[in-house]
């Protein structure tokens, strides 16, 4: 029978014990997009939004977001972050502008750093789409998923991105 880590013996939530796992260098790598239309893509790559440089912003609060991942994820550690980068990209498929956003994270540590790659995705998203929403309520934040992480006693795993 398969045992949950995160019940204790009265089928109640736990957090897990980690501290006989020993530390290594772990990273993950999460993307999350967020839909817009025109006007707000000019105005972003233009650094005319109103509320100010949006991809900045949204970085600073990925960054932010990413490192109180313990206080918001109830079950989720709090870890020692040795880095967290996050990148935007565009792509333009004929009326659509998709920004695409990756949150890399790394640790040296006993718990990996997968939900906060998550988190800060997510949270990038969601600010762009705050600082943008005077212009158009209609954007739309797509995907947010795992790419890829490395270490631990689970292994490696990488998507296979289409």
């Amino acid at each position: 029978m398969t045992e949950f880590t995160h019940f204790n013996q009265e089928g109640r939530a736990k957090m897990v014990d980690v501290s006989d796992k020993p530390e290594t260098v772990r990273t993950a790598i999460a993307h999350s997009s967020i839909t817009v239309n025109k006007e707000i893509y000019e105005n972003i790559a233009s650094n005319k939004m109103k509320k100010g440089d949006v991809l900045a912003v949204a970085q600073v609060a990925g960054v932010m977001a990413c490192k109180k991942t313990w206080e918001i994820i109830p079950m989720c550690h709090p870890i020692p972050l040795t880095g967290v980068d996050i990148s935007f990209s565009w792509k333009i498929v004929q009326d659509e502008y998709i920004l695409f956003i990756t949150a890399t994270v790394k640790t040296k540590g006993n718990t990996g750093v997968e939900m906060e790659a998550l988190t800060a995705a997510s949270v990038c998203a969601l600010t762009v789409y705050d600082m943008c929403k005077a212009v158009d309520k209609g954007m739309v934040i797509g995907k947010t998923y795992l790419v890829e992480k490395t270490g631990g006693k689970n292994g490696d795993f990488k998507r296979e991105i289409e």
